[in-house]
C-alpha cells in the first residue's frame, strides 16, 4: 500500500510540473520506450493523416490520445541513413551511410555512441526486433558462424532480425549472433556479384514467380519471389514472408513480458510496407488497394497487438510509444503488385510532392505520433522535428548527460515531443538520392548538383520525382505546401544564405 501511494503521489507531482522540472532519473518510474519504425509508410497512408481505402484503427487510437505531428521528418528519404541517424543522433552522410547490400559489414562502429547505449547508462534493457539493414559483421560475413559485430555490440541486449530487407538475400532470420534454424550440413553462401548454387532465379525461371519483378530484383527465388542477390544453402532456415507479422510480434511481446518490471527500450522495426508486399492471408482483401493497402492493415494489426499486450501487462500508462516511418511512400519499387493501378483516391503522400528517394517534402515528411498515457495529453503539433531529436530528448528525460560529440545532430526538444511546446527546429538538413536540402521553418531550399549524371543509374527506373536538378530550388511552404512554385530566382540572397547553411552544417554541425 505504501509503494502504491508513493507512486500515485509521484505521478501527480510530475503531471503538475513542466518537463523542465521533471527529473525522471531521480524517480522509480523511468518510462519504457518503444519506437515503432515502419518502412516506406507515407504521410497520408494512415487514417489519422487522411488515408482512403484502408483503415488503421490502432494507429488512429495512438493519434487520438497522443501528440500528432504534422511536420516531422526522417533524416533521409531512404532507409539506411534514416536508421543510422535515429540510432546515432547524427546525419548519415557523416559516415557515408547509403542503401546497403544484404551482405554489407556493420555500418555503426561498436565504439560509437548510440541511443541504446545511452539508455543502458540509465538502466534500460534494450532490444531490436524486425528489419535491420545497417550491416552485420566485418568484411565477408560467414552466415554459418557467430555473426558479429551486430546489434549486441552497439547497445542492444537482444536482437531478432531480418539482416537487410525483405527483397535482399540472405532470406533468413538472425537472432542475436546466429542464423535461426540453420542445418550445419547445409551451409549458407551469399553473393552480390555472381550466381552461386542451384536455386532458380527470376530471370531464368519466371514461371516460378508469384509476382514479377524488375531486373534488380530478379536474382535468387525464395518463397516464389525473386530477390536482390544470390543465395545458396540454408534451406531449413529460409523465412516465409507471410509469417513476418506473427513472428516479429511474438518476439516483441516476449521481450515485453520478460522485462515488464524494469525500464526497457524496444526498437520495433517493421518490414511492412516495404516490398515484396506479401501480407498474411488473413489480411488479404482488407483494403481496396491490393497488397500495399493490405500490408498497411497488417502493420496496424501489429501495432494493436503491442498496445494490447502493454495494457494486459499493466505497463501501458508509463510506456512512451513513438510511431513513425523511415522515409516516404513508394508504389512501384521493383515488384508488380498493382499498387499503382489500385491506389484509387488514396494519396500516400497526402498533399506533399515527391516520394521515397525524393528531395521534395514527401521523401522525409512522415506520420509521427508520440503517446505516453500517464503524462501526455492529446494535441496536434506543427513543430519542425527530426527523428534524430529522439536521442537528445530521451537523454534529457532519463537524466543522462551526453558526452562531447555524442549525437551531434540531435536536439533536446523534449517539451515539444511530449506536447508541452510547439517550438521546433529552426534548421533541418535532409538527405535524398543525390542531394541535400534544408528547411528553415517554412522555407525549403534544395541544393543543386553539377549534373544529374551524378545520380545512380537505378534511380531512373523508379516512378518518382527525385527533386534534384542542376538549378537551385526554393519554396515557401507557408503558401506553397506542395512545392509547385520555385522562387529561387526571386530570392537570390536567401538562396545564398541557405546554401551556406547547408555547407556549414555538413562541415561543422548545427550551431
Amino acid at each position: 500500500m505504501y509503494r502504491i501511494t508513493c507512486l500515485v503521489f509521484l505521478t501527480l507531482s510530475l503531471i503538475a510540473c513542466s518537463s523542465d522540472d521533471v527529473d525522471v532519473s531521480k524517480t522509480h518510474q523511468k518510462p519504457n520506450l518503444i519506437i515503432m519504425y515502419v518502412d516506406d509508410l507515407g504521410y497520408g497512408d494512415v487514417g489519422s493523416y487522411g488515408a482512403v481505402g484502408v483503415e488503421t484503427p490502432n494507429i488512429d487510437r495512438l493519434a487520438k490520445n497522443g501528440v500528432r505531428f504534422t511536420d516531422a521528418h526522417s533524416s533521409a528519404a531512404t532507409c539506411t541513413p534514416s536508421r543510422y541517424s535515429l540510432l546515432t543522433g547524427e546525419h548519415g552522410f557523416r559516415n557515408k551511410a547509403a542503401i546497403l547490400p544484404g551482405d554489407a559489414p556493420l555500418l555503426i562502429s561498436p565504439d560509437q555512441s548510440t541511443l541504446p547505449k545511452m539508455l543502458k547508462r540509465a538502466g534500460y534493457t534494450t532490444a531490436v526486433v524486425g528489419k535491420w539493414h545497417l550491416g552485420l559483421g566485418v568484411d565477408d560475413v560467414d552466415w554459418n558462424k557467430d555473426i558479429k559485430p551486430g546489434p549486441l555490440e552497439i547497445g542492444f541486449d537482444y536482437s531478432f532480425l531480418l539482416p537487410a530487407t525483405g527483397d535482399r538475400v540472405p532470406t533468413v532470420y538472425v537472432e542475436n549472433h546466429r542464423v535461426v534454424g540453420l542445418d550445419p550440413k547445409d551451409l549458407i553462401q551469399v553473393s552480390y556479384q555472381e550466381k552461386i548454387g542451384n536455386r532458380a532465379t527470376g530471370y531464368e525461371n519466371p514461371e516460378q514467380l508469384r509476382v514479377t519483378a524488375d531486373a534488380q530484383h530478379s536474382k535468387t527465388i525464395v518463397n516464389g519471389v525473386s530477390r536482390i542477390g544470390y543465395m545458396a544453402g540454408g534451406e531449413s532456415a529460409l523465412w516465409v514472408d507471410e509469417e513476418f507479422p506473427d513472428i516479429f510480434t511474438e518476439k516483441a511481446i516476449s521481450f515485453l513480458r520478460r522485462n515488464k518490471d524494469k525500464p526497457f527500450f524496444l526498437f520495433h522495426s517493421f518490414h511492412d510496407i516495404h516490398v515484396p508486399r506479401l501480407p498474411n492471408p488473413r489480411f488479404i482483401g482488407k483494403s481496396t488497394m491490393g497488397p500495399r493497402g493490405d500490408a498497411i492493415v497488417q502493420m496496424d494489426w501489429m501495432v494493436g497487438e503491442i498496445i494490447k499486450e502493454l495494457e494486459q501487462l499493466g505497463i501501458a500508462e508509463n510506456t512512451i510509444i513513438i510511431f513513425t516511418s523511415d522515409n516516404g511512400p513508394i508504389l512501384d519499387d521493383g515488384y508488380t503488385d498493382n499498387a499503382e493501378e489500385m491506389v484509387g483516391a488514396h494519396k500516400p503522400a497526402g498533399v506533399f510532392r515527391g516520394a521515397k528517394y525524393s528531395a521534395f517534402e514527401a521523401g522525409t515528411r512522415v506520420p509521427t505520433i508520440l503517446t505516453w498515457p500517464s503524462m501526455v495529453k492529446p494535441v496536434e503539433s506543427d513543430a519542425l522535428v527530426s527523428q534524430m531529436d529522439i536521442y537528445a530528448s530521451m537523454a534529457k528525460l532519463v537524466g543522462v548527460d551526453l558526452k562531447e560529440g555524442e549525437a551531434m545532430d540531435s536536439f533536446d526538444i523534449l517539451d515539444t515531443l511530449i506536447g508541452q511546446s510547439k517550438k521546433g527546429r529552426e534548421y533541418l538538413l535532409k538527405e535524398s538520392i543525390g542531394g541535400l536540402s534544408v528547411r528553415q521553418k517554412n522555407w525549403k531550399y534544395i541544393a543543386p548538383i553539377k549534373s544529374t549524371a551524378e545520380l545512380p543509374s537505378w534511380i531512373y527506373g523508379k516512378k518518382v520525382e527525385i527533386g534534384i536538378s542542376d538549378m537551385p530550388q526554393l519554396y515557401d511552404l507557408s503558401v506553397d505546401i506542395s512545392e509547385q512554385q520555385n522562387i529561387a530566382d526571386k530570392n537570390p540572397q536567401l538562396v545564398k544564405t541557405l546554401q551556406a547553411k547547408i555547407e556549414e552544417i555538413v562541415s561543422e554541425g548545427y550551431k
